[in-house]
């Protein structure tokens, strides 16, 4: 299994300089994935996902994402089915069935065609209760069952403030990698959302951002370089198409977790081509 997470967890609250990092590398494709979180009803998904198709068709070398409500997947996934644009579900549960009210299985999201799930989000872990124990069970749970987790980690303003930038995605990062092997990492995404930017208006500049990248890949390269070379960490935070290329020009941003942005088929666009100019 892999050990590189113990060297992480031992810097945990440490000091780091996060100045530099790794230059990103051709294995590592670019991935703009729009989480429309509670937002579209199956008909006003199905509308968004038409308009989308034509205005992303050219754009290539990179990961195009969209993460439709649980009750739009099947609308979404008609619409895309056959193009370069990839599907998402927002949370599954990390047991295959059972007597799990209102949860979706990883079968389900892959029956209805996923090839992504977004786990660990800040407003699940707020509004919901999950814990880094319970992330990793979905993150262990998406990887046996064939789907790339995108494993969210971010720190609030407080705990910013607070000097415990470090510590808090140390954490979030250990817990939600723990007993993960190398080979399971290729399939691994990792989203840093600072929670005061989500949603806010505000966004992390694109120094704030490429530094708590670079201490991601950093620590995951304490255990094993060329995890960390390979690894690709989204920004996530009011991305939009007038911050999006100063963001993906850093060298350890590589593409975005979008929110409201990706409600609006230009503004998305927008976004996904100011990534083609990395």
């Amino acid at each position: 299994m892999l050990l590189l997470l113990c060297a992480l967890s031992d810097l945990c609250g440490k000091c780091f300089s996060m100045e530099g990092g790794v230059r990103m590398n051709a294995k590592r494709r670019p991935i703009l994935a729009g989480n429309w979180k509670m937002n579209m009803t199956a008909t006003q998904a199905r509308e968004l996902a038409s308009k989308l198709v034509p205005l992303v068709s050219a754009v290539k070398d990179r990961d195009i994402v969209l993460g439709p409500p649980f009750t739009s997947i099947a609308s979404v996934a008609e619409i895309i089915k056959g193009t370069n644009i990839g599907l998402s579900a927002q949370n599954l549960h990390w047991e295959d069935k059972g007597a799990f009210t209102g949860e979706i299985s990883a079968e389900m999201l892959l029956d209805l065609g996923c090839r992504y799930v977004i786990i660990g989000h800040s407003e699940r872990r707020q509004y919901f209760s999950e814990t880094d124990d319970t992330v990793n069970k979905k993150v262990k749970q998406a990887l046996k069952k064939g789907l790339l987790p995108i494993l969210c980690v971010g720190e609030t303003l407080a705990e910013r403030e607070a000097g415990k930038l470090n510590e808090i995605i140390s954490r979030q990062v250990t817990g939600g990698l723990k007993d993960i092997s190398a080979g399971d990492m290729e399939k691994v995404v990792i989203a840093y959302e600072p929670v005061w930017a989500i949603g806010t208006g505000k966004t992390a500049t694109p120094e704030q951002a490429q530094a708590v990248h670079a201490y991601i890949r950093s620590r995951i390269a304490a255990g094993d370089a060329a995890v960390a070379a390979a690894l690709r960490i989204l920004y996530g935070g009011s991305v939009k198409a007038a911050n999006a290329a100063q963001l993906f020009d850093k060298p350890d941003i590589d593409g975005g977790l979008i929110g409201g942005a990706s409600l609006v088929a230009e503004e998305f666009m927008a976004i996904c081509r100011a990534a083609e100019r990395r």
